[in-house]
């Protein structure tokens, strides 16, 4: 195990992960930011994170695995994909941490339910509200303009918030959703309509909310330039970089490698090692900008995906729907290194895949609890042990 570099944390509460970098109030000008990155679709992480001196993973995958000798350097018993330089280079300076094995009991291999519990944070429960908007609940219990972010064509369950409108944008400039080439015209009309029906003044107020949202996040984005390249495909990070930049009050961001892109199930190795290279070149570019402006110490990114794949290849040269995977989570504030347990590739469960050893929910205990200061317990609904993973 030494040997390995691993060390497998036993869980900490919330109130023993402290913040001696980040431990602003929620809303100050110093307050701690999550990013959540999701690579959706489901990353194989066996090949991301590729166990080259474990010989089970060769016989499993005779022609898609990796040699060792293709690998970026990692210890002496795992290796980086050759498309991950932007998250080796981030494990070199102590600043990545890989979390194994991380998945759920009772495994969904659909792609639409295994990622509504990934972003409920509540695996068989059907929660209404999102793992991350209730961590804005708990950050602010009262209704706060810019309070998360989701760039993305539509919202995201994850966002969903019982208190918080999240404010939701694709192209900062248009700043509007697919589908919603009306709404313009309908929320202007709505301003103008008196009366004191509650759930119009209700509307009213989150329409007058979202345009000044609009307007601060198209007035953020024009006054953005930075020299640090993104990478050919920055997952919107850039757009989050501007919106730190411009110091606004958001906590919370929330953007996704879209289209189920990691749905790696024909010809694999080319495509996965391309995506990856997307992925890992944009959140190395947007960590490498945060130092730049001066808030690298504030912000923290998480990475994840609804699911793994499949132990064995499959006859089209690629993998299909599995189980556990990897997790990561970087930035400056993040002590680098190994976390929780590496599944066994001889020991395999559910049709030949890995037997998850880590729910999902520690790590996202890690990052309410530890990082963002709230009672990961009454967001995750009960108490799962987080990692004493920031410096």
């Amino acid at each position: 195990m030494q040997r390995r570099r691993f060390f497998t944390h036993l869980g900490t509460t919330a109130a023993a992960l402290c913040l001696p970098l980040s431990s602003g109030a929620a809303g100050s000008a110093d307050a701690p930011i999550l990013v959540a990155v999701e690579l959706s679709g489901g990353n194989d992480g066996l090949n991301s994170i590729v166990p080259f001196a474990d010989d089970a993973y060769y016989r499993h995958r005779p022609n898609i695995s990796i040699p060792a000798r293709e690998l970026l350097p990692l210890d002496d018993h795992y290796g980086f994909n050759p498309g991950m330089l932007g998250l080796q280079k981030l494990w070199e300076k102590n600043q990545l941490a890989v979390v194994h094995g991380c998945g759920y009991a009772q495994p969904s291999f659909s792609h639409f339910t295994s990622m509504a519990y990934w972003h409920t944070g509540a695996p068989h429960q059907g929660s209404e509200f999102g793992w991350m908007g209730r961590v804005a609940d708990a950050l602010a219990g009262q209704r706060r303009d810019d309070m998360l972010i989701n760039i993305a064509p539509s919202q995201s369950l994850a966002v969903k918030s019982a208190v918080h409108t999240p404010v939701v944008f694709d192209d900062p400039e248009r700043f509007a959703r697919h589908n919603w080439m009306h709404a313009g015209e309908l929320t202007q009309q709505d301003a103008t309509v008196a009366g004191d029906n509650p759930a119009r003044a209700y509307l009213r107020a989150v329409n007058a909310s979202a345009q000044q949202s609009a307007a601060r996040i198209r007035e953020a984005w024009r006054g953005y330039q930075t020299p640090v390249d993104y990478g050919i495909a920055p997952l919107d990070l850039p757009k989050v970089a501007a919106c730190i930049k411009a110091g606004l009050p958001t906590q919370l961001y929330y953007v996704t490698f879209r289209n189920n892109a990691f749905d790696t199930h024909v010809q694999q190795p080319a495509l996965h090692r391309r995506l990856l290279s997307y992925a890992c070149d944009g959140i190395y570019g947007f960590i490498r900008d945060m130092e730049r402006i001066g808030q690298a110490h504030r912000v923290v990114v998480m990475v994840f995906s609804e699911f793994g794949r499949r132990v064995p290849e499959n006859a089209n040269l690629g993998t299909d729907h599995g189980t556990a995977n990897v997790m990561f989570v970087a930035g400056a504030p993040v002590r680098g290194g190994h976390y929780g347990e590496a599944p066994s590739l001889t020991k395999l469960v559910h049709g030949d895949n890995l037997a998850y050893t880590t729910d999902f929910r520690r790590v996202y205990a890690t990052a309410a609890g530890g990082w963002l200061g709230v009672d990961s317990a009454r967001v995750l609904g009960g108490d799962f042990a987080g990692f004493d993973l920031f410096a």
